[in-house]
């Protein structure tokens, strides 16, 4: 089952997702405090909270952790979405609905993909 990500630890996983390479706390820190103020610890503490739901992966690097994503965000959204589809009364129908939203360069991937043409990973 996917955790549900808290505000802090969705803004945590986005930088980490966006940067793609071992990150220290006080870099991830320093970056969130531009948008408000955190404490050290508080980064900390999202971050062990991360690693505990086995959504990143830590590495020793002298005295600190380096942080990476256990998962890509696409492995994530995707796990995600089959949770929503495992509490759907009707896959299918919710899969229509779903592939109704989708934009036309987005059918044509998907399309491509179903028809195993596409360059898509599952």
């Amino acid at each position: 089952m996917v955790k549900d990500l808290g505000q802090l630890e969705a803004a945590v996983m986005q930088r980490l997702w966006d940067w793609d390479r071992p990150t220290a706390v006080r870099e991830v820190l320093e970056d969130l405090q531009r948008e408000r103020p955190l404490a050290y610890t508080t980064v900390m503490t999202v971050l062990d909270n991360l690693h505990g739901k086995g959504l990143v992966r830590r590495e020793k690097s002298g005295r600190a952790f380096l942080y990476v994503p256990a998962t890509s965000r696409e492995e994530h959204t995707a796990a995600l979405l089959g949770q929503v589809l495992s509490s759907s009364g009707d896959r299918g129908s919710t899969l229509l609905h779903f592939v109704g939203q989708l934009d036309p360069a987005e059918l044509a991937e998907l399309r491509a993909a179903l028809d195993g043409s596409g360059n898509s990973q599952p």
